[in-house]
């Protein structure tokens, strides 16, 4: 049993109480350099990057791969300097002005039918994947399967809290990369990696602890989803 999905990996830094942004949803910028350039890596080891509009609203802009070395690693495998860079949204709500549209990426947009309307005809975007449940709600199981056609065999989901939730919901994570850094940000009302509903302790994903690591005050976990032999789709 195969979901023909591209292998897909979660990449956040959160406080050491577990929250990806404070109260305010202020754009998340308490990594250090370090976690920074782990993330670049992760990014550049990727065929595409997946964020919510959330995250896109709150900074403006993405995180390209800089680093000589690593634009180098691409170019001998074959691949453009920059992976695709995939915003999903339910509305297709986006400001066409944000400094987001001038990074040199491609830029595609994963909506439904009604958040489509908007872009159809416009520059900004260089595909528009338009892939919906019965409900109006995106389709992304349906959209992975589309990426992997496309040869897009690693994907890397920078959140935020509801988009991973929902792929978490539905079995569409294979690895996490939490950076833990030094700072409490509490509050209820801040965002956490992973939000929606939430899981009783008995019904919820179990993880397997991989490679721990701490450069200075801060924390890299490397997780991978336990499943059942026959349903690892990350074999």
């Amino acid at each position: 049993m195969t979901q023909h999905r591209p292998h897909t990996t979660v990449v956040l830094a959160m406080s050491a109480d577990g929250k990806i942004a404070d109260f305010r949803r202020s754009p998340a910028r308490f990594g250090s350099g370090a976690d920074k350039a782990h993330l670049e890596k992760q990014i550049a080891a990727s065929d595409a990057v997946l964020f919510g509009a959330g995250t896109l609203r709150a900074y403006g802009t993405t995180l390209t791969v800089s680093q000589p070395t690593l634009l180098q690693q691409r170019t001998q495998q074959g691949k453009p300097n920059q992976p695709v860079h995939i915003v999903i949204s339910h509305s297709g709500h986006l400001n066409p002005d944000i400094n987001f549209f001038k990074q040199p990426v491609r830029h595609w947009l994963l909506t439904t039918t009604a958040g489509a309307i908007f872009w159809q005809g416009r520059p900004e975007f260089e595909q528009i994947l338009v892939f919906e449940t019965p409900t109006g709600k995106i389709d992304i199981l349906a959209a992975l399967q589309h990426l992997a056609i496309l040869h897009i065999t690693r994907l890397t989901v920078l959140g935020g809290g509801q988009l991973v939730a929902s792929m978490v919901e539905s079995d569409l994570i294979d690895e996490f990369w939490f950076t833990i850094c030094p700072l409490i940000l509490g509050s209820a009302t801040a965002p956490t990696p992973v939000e929606g509903q939430g899981f009783l302790s008995h019904l919820a994903p179990r993880l397997q602890l991989l490679e721990v690591h701490t450069v200075e005050e801060e924390v890299f976990l490397h997780y991978r989803r336990q499943r059942p032999a026959f349903l690892d789709y990350a074999k």
